[in-house]
């Protein structure tokens, strides 16, 4: 048996390898529409709490001003040492 010898490979088929399978690109646009999705149904909905609203100053929720005040238990200090 004679040994065959291979041809080199064209230019044309590396360039199929850079590409990702086919299955990897359906499941990622399958991804996109999921989340495209549930953003609209969220934008249509509104929102869940309409009372809530946020903080605006970055502090910590829950007293409504969140400026760092004893609101929330009278007679307890915030890590001010006394």
């Amino acid at each position: 048996m004679a040994d065959i010898p291979l041809s080199p490979r064209s230019p044309g088929t590396t360039r199929g390898k850079l590409l990702p399978p086919p299955a990897l690109c359906g499941f990622l646009l399958l991804l996109m529409l999921l989340f495209a999705a549930s953003y609209a149904v969220g934008a249509a909905v509104g929102p869940v709490a309409p009372g809530m609203h946020g903080t605006g100053s970055g502090g910590s929720g829950g007293d409504g001003g969140g400026g760092g005040g004893n609101g929330d238990m009278p007679g307890m200090s915030h890590g001010s040492g006394e």
